[in-house]
């Protein structure tokens, strides 16, 4: 078993970037690019740089003769992250910055041999600077200043430092488990299948009947079994402040969230879904008691929002999951991808703090690593178990694979969802976000080829088709000429009810995101009071557990603190 190789194609660099790579390397650029192709591809250990097909890397040596500087653009199309490596070559010390005005700034390293300098250009005017002057040196001061994004060079770049990122006891017992007890993953298995299972399912009675008069400016209700003045109510278990559902929320009608444009907000039980969807092929029948749980939907008019995501502290990981085989893992890789840890790179699972004030929402991305590969089916045996890959700032952390569902963002601030192919490589170069997570629920409108197959659709859960259980999953949904990425919760669902109800709200394309417990399934829409005070909603009641309190209010997780899972958020647009 061989990985597939990604062709390499110039195209997709921008002009800057590929008259940046000239000016400053006497290599030509096919070249260079065809080394940093050719240790992407190699079978062996390496670190996180050699993944960097498109990295651009500056170096000089200060006035001691000695001491060299090294400046890497990780990804000159993006711009976003860099490392500045000071010191002698094998002893060299790196630290990760980041540009905060990606699409304005310039970064580059000065050519001056006599006193070398980073300097920082935007538009007509550039500054000089030269962080690992003094004594202490601009970086050491930052990195002690106990912050997980330090200003440096007049906060014009900021040095992001390593931290712990917070857990929940449920979490920390579950990776305690996992990490130090023999047989503790089966432990933490079996609990989720007997103790908690359907302990999130939301099961009410009916709560009688009401109109679908929602959004006028949403997307279409959701195609269900009754007529649109006798859909059934669904009971209230989110903390939304919704416009128009005083006398209760219509099954499948979406309502505007009060305060925040381009928000809307549906609840539906599949047993209330038209018949003219239960009747496409591909997915299983219902249960009695997925078919009455109550699940959420939140949806955004992407017309008004950008979608960041960041890699949390710990997870997903990136070493070997034990789901696929030991004879599939290439003798001395550490890793699907070469290596198991991010260093020198730092991650911290959260937006970066000058987006704060943006951010509308964020929700945990997709699973840990130790589930994000396959343990049968097809995709098993292809590029050593399709570890599901991701993608920071346009910095691959672990390859995005052929055959997985993959939620995405472009340079241009484009989002997407499909299952990526071989041919989708023209897209790297400027890809800023990226987050695979198994296989599809939907595809082309109809359910995705392994819902109803438990190993070769990796939906977790056991080979007693034992899947029903909390789960998150997200949908993309066009019409008239509007595009909403759409969060759905599921109080205890199986991939096949998940696949039905994304199915009626005319959902083309749906993936799974995590599952299991509501640190895993959380979702945070936050507002501002006339205080200037952070608020913050949850998808559902219980969520608000895991964020944290200070004095001046409630701090909201992926925002106010590192974590330790991956986030997705989604920020208006300037």
């Amino acid at each position: 078993m061989t990985s597939r190789a990604f062709p390499l194609r110039l195209a997709g660099l921008t002009a800057a970037a590929l008259c940046l790579a000239t000016a400053a390397q006497p290599m030509a650029v096919e070249d260079r690019l065809a080394q940093q192709r050719a240790a992407f591809d190699a079978e062996t250990a390496k670190n996180i740089i050699d993944l960097q097909l498109f990295r651009h890397t500056e170096t000089a040596t200060l006035p001691d003769g000695e001491t060299t500087v090294e400046l890497i653009n990780l990804n000159p199309n993006i711009n976003t992250w860099f490392l500045l490596g000071i010191g002698a070559e094998g002893r060299r010390s790196y630290f990760h910055l980041e540009n905060p005005a990606p699409d304005t700034r310039a970064v580059t390293l000065s050519g001056d041999a006599a006193s070398p300098e980073i300097l920082i250009t935007d538009g007509a005017r550039t500054h000089a600077c030269t962080p690992w002057a003094g004594d202490p040196s601009m970086l050491a001061t930052a990195g002690r200043a106990n912050l997980p994004f330090a200003p440096i060079c007049n906060s014009r770049l900021f040095l992001r430092v390593s931290t712990g990122g917070s857990y929940t006891s449920l979490e920390a017992t579950s990776e305690f488990l996992r990490d130090h007890v023999w047989g503790g993953d089966a432990l933490v298995t079996w609990v989720k299948k007997t103790l908690n299972k359907d302990k999130f399912a939301l099961l009410d009675d009916e709560q009688g009947t009401g109109g679908a008069d929602g959004a006028a400016n949403g997307p279409a209700p959701a195609k269900v079994r009754f007529a649109d003045d006798q859909r059934p109510l669904v009971a209230v278990y989110h903390e939304f402040d919704l416009v128009g559902a005083e006398a209760g929320m219509a099954s499948g009608t979406w309502y505007p969230v009060k305060g925040q444009q381009g928000v809307f907000v549906s609840g539906l039980q599949p047993r209330s879904i038209a018949q003219e969807v239960m009747d496409i092929g591909g997915a299983n029948w219902l249960d009695g008691v997925e078919s009455q749980a109550i699940n959420y939907f939140i949806a955004f008019e992407m017309d008004r929002f950008a979608l960041g995501f960041a890699r949390g502290t710990d997870h997903p990981r990136l070493g070997w999951s034990p789901r696929p085989p030991s004879w599939l893992r290439p003798r001395g890789m550490p890793g699907p991808d070469g290596f198991n840890k991010p260093a020198p790179l730092v991650s911290l699972g959260m937006a970066s703090p000058y987006l704060s004030d943006r951010v509308t929402a964020a929700f945990t991305a997709g699973f840990k690593r130790q589930h994000g590969a396959f343990r049968g089916g097809p995709l098993r045996d292809a590029n050593y178990g399709s570890h599901y890959g991701f993608l920071e700032h346009g910095v691959i952390f672990s390859k995005i694979w052929p055959g997985l569902s993959t939620l995405y963002v472009m340079q241009d601030g484009t989002v997407g969802m499909k299952t990526w192919e071989e041919d989708d490589a023209d897209l790297l170069p400027n890809l800023r976000f990226a987050r695979q997570n198994g296989t599809p629920l939907v595809k082309d409108g109809v359910p995705g080829p392994y819902v109803t197959q438990w190993m070769a659709g990796n939906w977790s859960g056991s080979a007693n088709a034992d899947l029903r259980t909390l789960r998150a999953g997200t949908c993309m949904i066009e019409e008239a000429g509007k595009k909403y990425l759409v969060y759905g919760y599921f109080s205890t669902a199986t991939p096949s009810a998940m696949a039905r109800s994304f199915m009626a709200y005319g959902c083309d394309y749906a993936m799974l995101l995590d599952m299991n417990a509501l640190e895993h399934t959380y979702l945070g829409l936050y507002s501002w009071d006339e205080a200037g005070g952070i608020e913050v909603d949850h998808i559902m009641r219980g969520m608000g557990q895991m964020d944290k309190r200070g004095s001046s209010g409630v701090i909201p997780r992926f925002i106010g603190y590192p974590d330790n899972r991956d986030v997705f958020y989604l920020m208006r647009k300037e």
